[in-house]
């Protein structure tokens, strides 16, 4: 087995566990190896920003599972979710005591005038977002309009993303091996109506109609006013434009998380929520 460590620069904490769990396996597993490319699993310290973006990082490599520490405050992607567990699960998993849950990949692209202008892939959600006033927009399931939202915006999560803004903008915590796309409106301004789950096979689409024009936000990279965003897993940022199509459907790849403990989603959630 090749192994990498993943954490983001500065996080002295990652740093720490990372050499501590190394010298373990070192002394327990010689015949494992380190690598920085084509790993087997990666280990990944930090919070679910980490995971996501080892997962996004590797997994056009070589595919490999994704062990995932947590360091951080949610800790739903992870594999382990306090420090002190850290060294015996780590054990655990290189004894093959583990399952794999594989997690679905969004492909999404944006058509201006039918040209492709950004494409990218996505675990958690591709939110299309006003960035203070309202905007209005069509949402596309089979070639059908499903919804007409005149608000903040609309998102689209995979099962895995249902416990981030997804949750926040109240939509359903869906099982995270379940294959579905997830829409779900952010402060529309009509009567609310509760999100949509559509089977992972439907391409959604969402057409941005009209918006006031103000240049409120500047996106540096490409030094371009917006109002209207596109967030990709609240890292990237693409500006929108009225007439703009985002497209998106399922990826045939599936990322590989880690789990050592039966029910790990549930017991998830009963520690995030305070479940008695």
């Amino acid at each position: 087995m090749k192994i990498n460590f993943f954490h983001r620069k500065g996080n002295k904490a990652a740093q720490y566990w990372a050499g501590k769990i190394k010298d373990n396996i070192k002394n327990k597993y010689p015949s494992i190896g380190f690598v920085g490319k084509d790993p087997d699993v990666v280990i990944v310290l930090g919070g679910d920003g980490s995971i996501l973006e080892a997962a996004r990082k590797y997994h056009h490599e070589s595919n490999p599972m994704i062990l995932g520490l947590n360091l951080g405050n949610v800790g739903f992607l992870a594999s382990v979710r306090e420090p002190k567990n850290f060294i015996n699960s780590v054990n655990k998993f290189l004894e093959g005591k583990f399952t794999i849950s594989e997690r679905m990949v969004l492909n999404v692209e944006i058509l201006r005038g039918g040209r492709q202008i950004f494409k990218g892939e996505v675990l958690n959600e591709i939110v299309a977002q006003s960035i203070l006033g309202m905007v209005d927009l069509e949402v596309f399931a089979g070639n059908i309009c499903i919804r007409k939202i005149r608000g903040g915006g609309v998102l689209v999560a995979t099962a895995t993303g249902s416990t981030a803004f997804n949750l926040s903008a109240h939509g359903p915590i869906v099982m995270p091996n379940i294959k579905c796309l997830i829409i779900t409106e952010i402060m529309d301004h009509n009567i609310p109506i509760p999100s949509i789950v559509v089977k992972h096979s439907e391409e959604v689409a969402i057409k941005i109609n009209n918006f006031r024009q103000k240049g409120i936000l500047s996106v540096s990279k490409i030094k371009n006013k917006a109002d209207v965003v596109l967030v990709a897993d609240g890292d990237k940022i693409f500006p929108l434009q009225k007439g703009d199509v985002i497209k998106i459907k399922s990826s045939d790849h599936l990322v590989r998380f880690v789990e050592l403990e039966s029910n790990y989603f549930f017991k998830s959630l009963k520690d995030r929520f305070s479940v008695r």
